[in-house]
């Protein structure tokens, strides 16, 4: 199934939040310091949706957004990084689109998010059914769109949908435990989303999750490419792993730079991950890009304004070499 992704030039679906984050200014600056602020385009479906179109890969997102300033300044920053969004869909509610202030610094690092009657949680099947999923050529959805209905129920409508028409569906966990009522709950849901993925992304807090215990979140990852699924192991500083269905587990290194800020480097793996598939690279490769896509975020301000295009992501692998760490270092 992936190898048809790669051959296949038609728009990636991405199904999930888009909002607004605020940097103080200038970076470095803590909240309460800050002379000003600096907004950019945020959200981990939206940045990956954008991280995806920066390398020439064609994205449209579905989610829902308040029908004021903010929504609208979300969806115009959309197409303006070249992100499909026709059906993103306004709500009048009293809803709101999510707004996150966030320090570019990490020591002491502060996220503020505001998610009060998110609008993205909104969606609803009948945004999902009026798609013709044969459109695309996979779907990606993150584990925030599973918090709350009807967006729970309308993630899942989409995957089954494009499970049927034989579509590549990828989902980064995302888990985020003060979203949920509890944590039993949570397990239950993603149990549900995990049985319609076909790439399973995450990191050791995430897998650990997942499994019960988070000393055994590698041998969960293990267990679902058993079943089928490429299951990929985000490991911090120990790099990544990607479990695949035919036994195979390809460890790759992390790539060192000096961070400006930790937020971002998820949703650029993703899409430096799934770009680079669409460019017929063999998985170590993609890894290898990931993890120079997520470096190369961490290093600057905002999120999808921070998203590498290919000749910077040439550049920076030819200049960088990948660092293989061990346990114990």
């Amino acid at each position: 199934m992936l190898d048809h992704f790669a051959n296949d030039d038609r728009p990636v679906l991405v199904i999930g939040r888009a909002g607004m984050d605020l940097y103080p200014d200038p970076p470095g600056s803590r909240t309460e310091d800050a002379a000003a602020f600096f907004p950019a385009l945020g959200g981990s479906s939206a940045n990956i949706a954008v991280a995806l179109s920066r390398f020439g890969v064609k994205a449209e997102l579905i989610t829902c957004v308040s029908d004021d300033a903010v929504g609208r300044y979300a969806v115009n920053q959309l197409r303006r990084y070249g992100v499909a969004c026709d059906k993103v869909r306004s709500v009048r509610q009293d809803t709101r689109t999510s707004l996150a202030v966030v320090e570019s610094r990490t020591e002491d690092h502060q996220s503020v998010i505001y998610r009060n009657n998110a609008a993205d949680f909104a969606m609803d099947q009948s945004d999902l059914e009026a798609i013709d999923f044969r459109q695309f050529s996979a779907l990606v959805v993150t584990g925030t769109c599973l918090t709350k209905d009807p967006s729970r129920t309308a993630t899942l409508y989409a995957l089954k949908a494009a499970q049927n028409f034989g579509l590549p569906t990828i989902m980064d966990l995302d888990y985020r435990p003060y979203s949920w009522e509890n944590a039993s709950h949570a397990q239950q849901v993603y149990n549900q989303a995990v049985d319609l993925l076909d790439i399973v992304v995450g990191n050791d807090d995430e897998f650990g999750y997942m499994a019960g215990d988070y000393q055994k979140g590698q041998d969960y990852a293990r267990e679902l490419s058993v079943r089928g699924k490429h299951a990929i192991y985000k490991r911090g500083e120990l790099g990544s792993c990607i479990y695949c269905p035919d036994g195979r587990s390809i460890e790759t290194g992390v790539f060192t730079v000096q961070p400006l800020k930790p937020t971002g480097a998820g949703d650029s793996f993703l899409g430096g991950f799934l770009a680079s598939l669409r460019r017929h690279s063999s998985l170590e490769e993609a890894l290898l890009d990931g993890s120079a896509c997520a470096a190369m975020v961490v290093t600057r301000v905002g999120c999808a304004p921070a998203m590498p295009d290919l000749a910077e992501l040439t550049n920076f692998r030819k200049t960088h070499r990948a660092q293989q760490r061990v346990i114990g270092e």
